[in-house]
């Protein structure tokens, strides 16, 4: 059983939006569970002004990882949509340090094979936090890390959520977590109303009637929200026979381990 699961991701929501089921799983497990969010999610909204959003987004965050089961999270603040531009290597070493001073048993991220991943963000995030967790354990990768008592870490258990059917090698059942799930993205109330928003303004000019499909539901962003995430956890889990699930790509030793452990 993981006592320290670190979950590594580019917004204040992705946590919860993408793997809360499974943290909130960890949570209850009696893991401490340590959300890192590498920015500060300024550009996702219609209405708010960039600074004031990334205060909300901020708060939200940390009301979220209450309901989840987690402990406060921790903020980068790296500008939204500028990850690209930061210099070479610095997100990785940031994560390796949060690594090395945490040593979490289990690490959860965004697949990096997910190609379909449109947000330049995710793209980099996932990078940074695959190449973290894979180096983490090698002395020699920023050895300056141990003139502050940092020594090396090997993270035994990896989750990466994916959206590529080709990569998931492995289906949680989330059934028992998944109202912990909504209720904590319930607490990202900016980062929804920009979602629904965003769908909507597309389902409108596409000719579509989310009134004919949803019924009152388009009144209110949290109902189409909620509607929008149990269809597709179900739809995750149904193979499984899972009421709800959530996808991942599982990673644990280098295959010449994991083979040896097989034979054992």
């Amino acid at each position: 059983m993981p006592k320290t699961v670190m979950a590594l991701v580019p917004h204040p929501d992705d946590a919860e939006y993408s793997a809360g089921g499974l943290l909130a799983k960890f949570a209850d497990e009696g893991a401490a569970v340590i959300l890192v969010t590498a920015t500060d999610g300024r550009r996702g909204s219609f209405e708010i002004e960039p600074d004031e959003l990334a205060l909300v987004r901020a708060e939200e965050a940390r009301q979220a990882a209450k309901v989840l089961g987690a402990e406060p999270p921790i903020l980068l603040n790296h500008p939204d949509f500028e990850i690209d531009r930061l210099p070479a290597g610095m997100l990785r070493e940031q994560f390796i340090r949060l690594i090395r001073v945490y040593k979490p048993d289990v690490v959860v991220a965004e697949d990096p094979y997910s190609v379909d991943e449109p947000h330049p963000d995710h793209r980099a995030v996932a990078w940074a936090a695959y190449d973290a967790v894979t180096y983490a354990s090698l002395p020699l990768i920023h050895p300056e890390h141990r003139d502050e008592g940092l020594e090396p870490h090997l993270v035994a258990e990896k989750y990466y959520y994916t959206g590529n059917p080709a990569r998931v090698n492995r289906i949680v059942n989330i059934s028992a977590t998944m109202e912990k799930k909504l209720a904590a993205l319930a607490q990202h109330k900016s980062q929804i109303c920009f979602l629904v928003e965003s769908i909507s303004r597309q389902a409108r000019q596409a000719g579509l009637d989310l009134e004919a499909v949803l019924g009152d539901a388009t009144q209110n962003p949290m109902e189409s929200f909620t509607w929008a995430m149990q269809s597709q956890a179900a739809e995750v889990g149904r193979p499984e026979g899972y009421t709800f699930g959530e996808a991942y790509h599982y990673e644990r030793y280098h295959p010449i381990v994991e083979n040896l452990l097989i034979a054992d």
